[in-house]
């Protein structure tokens, strides 16, 4: 056996063992290469295939003709760019006329098993010119966020999206979201990703967590205002309230709507105040919205009205006055009761892990596209921090956090805490920071060791 044979067995050997342990670093030395030779080399064949091809025009027939020519054949969308990737490809095509965006959309299952690709997917970027993106293998199986994002103020990076793509949260663009999993669905893990990088921003974090605090009080270093039960919960929502109302006068008051001024500089909202008035943003998470809304007694039933009303005044009003919402729960429906709705449909943002039934899926997306519906109930258990995330305009896709531990967001929340803005109207429930009191006995009863 000569040299060169060997070597191209140790090719070969290492380019199989690469693709099964490690599918990123395949990508990066062999896969990316062969993939675009497949793409170059099958396309116009396999557009034909898929139907994405359009009949030659007249004056092409005509031109042959009076040339003696043969007759042209039908032309596929035009490649104006092919970029690869560290998770795929990325093709700009130029449609011909008499083509749409629909027919490449319709078409993307196709595309994937003829160029023998993990995932395809595509979207219009202006008329005529559609980008389709190609994952060369499974980047949710195991989830590495790029180095670099584009994080800006109030916009953060907290998952990763299945064509490759980072997923961010952008709290100006979409103010208000509703994040619904069942149990162990990963749920907890987006929320701990999405407090982590907000902490190293300017922004005030308020925290509801009735399950007496066990999910968020360990950030409460980074936390501005805390609640572990409804009726502080309760207070609380009431202080936001009381708070932007006072920021609106604020807005109010500096708006400076004279003749001189320019329209741009007219204050509608925070973000169009100087930099030494504007308030600090605000962004309350509620960890468990149903603890909110169910209530067994009279006076229970009171308090919730009030939880309520206060959410959905917040929602309906809060976006101007900076204050933004993070609703999560395991089921939010009209069986919460009266105003549930009312509130559901102010959450722009809509994200989804795994649930347990149709009708938690309908919950978030049944308003948006049957499409998201059917994809959040097919997440496997398997694959705990997947969901789909959508908005408004019926656009959705999957996406998967990586997988940050309680202690990585602490360490992250405590590196930040300096950052922890004092509000005056949120003083009362500033999360105290020593311990706890130590009891006498357990609450519950203790699990024996076995020897």
């Amino acid at each position: 056996m000569t040299w060169p044979t060997v070597a191209l067995a140790l090719v070969v050997v290492t380019a199989g063992l690469l693709r099964w342990r490690r599918p990123a670093w395949y990508w990066m030395t062999f896969g990316v290469t062969l993939a675009t030779l497949r793409v170059l080399f099958r396309y116009g064949s396999v557009m034909d295939a898929c139907g994405l091809t359009v009949p030659p025009s007249r004056w092409r027939l005509s031109l042959a003709r009076m040339t003696n020519r043969p007759v042209p054949g039908p032309r596929a969308p035009r490649i104006v760019r092919i970029r690869p990737t560290r998770t795929g490809l990325v093709l700009r095509l130029k449609l011909r006329p008499g083509q749409d965006a629909f027919d490449v959309a319709a078409s993307c299952d196709r595309l994937r098993h003829s160029f023998a690709m993990y995932g395809v997917t595509s979207r219009e970027l202006r008329s005529g010119v559609v980008e389709v993106r190609m994952t060369g293998y499974d980047v949710l199986k195991r989830v590495q966020m790029p180095a670099k994002t584009d994080t800006r103020p109030m916009r953060v990076p907290v998952a990763l999206r299945e064509d490759g793509s980072v997923h961010y949260r952008d709290y100006r663009a979409v103010p208000h979201a509703l994040t619904l999993g069942a149990t162990e669905s990963g749920k907890s893990v987006y929320q701990r990703n999405l407090v982590a990088a907000l902490a190293p921003q300017h922004v005030a974090l308020v925290g509801i967590d009735c399950k007496q605090g066990v999910e968020l009080f360990p950030l409460a270093r980074r936390f501005s205002a805390l609640a572990d039960n409804p009726d502080t919960a309760a207070e609380l929502l009431e202080a936001l309230v009381a708070h932007m109302q006072e920021v609106y006068q604020l807005i109010r008051a500096e708006q400076r709507i004279t003749a001189d001024v320019p329209d741009a500089e007219i204050a509608a909202d925070i973000w169009d105040l100087p930099d030494h008035l504007r308030p600090v943003p605000i962004v309350v998470l509620v960890d468990e919205v149903a603890e909110l809304a169910l209530f067994a007694t009279k006076e229970e039933e009171k308090r919730r009205d009030r939880i309520i009303t206060a959410l959905a005044r917040l929602a309906q009003l809060g976006r101007a006055a900076g204050i933004y919402l993070e609703i999560c729960g395991q089921r939010f429906g009209s069986e919460l009761g009266k105003g549930i709705t009312m509130l559901r449909a102010q959450l722009t943002g809509r994200t989804a892990h795994r649930v347990n039934d149709e009708t938690s899926a309908n919950m978030a997306f049944g308003d948006i596209s049957p499409d998201a519906v059917l994809a959040a109930i097919q997440i496997p258990t398997d694959m705990p921090g997947v969901a789909i995330a959508g908005d408004s305009t019926g656009g959705w896709t999957r996406i998967r956090a990586p997988h940050t531990s309680l202690r990585q967001a602490v360490n992250t929340c405590n590196r930040h805490a300096d950052l922890t803005p004092d509000l005056p109207a949120l003083a009362p429930f500033r999360p105290v920071l020593d311990g706890p009191t130590p009891v006498d006995a357990p609450a519950v009863e203790s699990i024996p060791a076995t020897a």
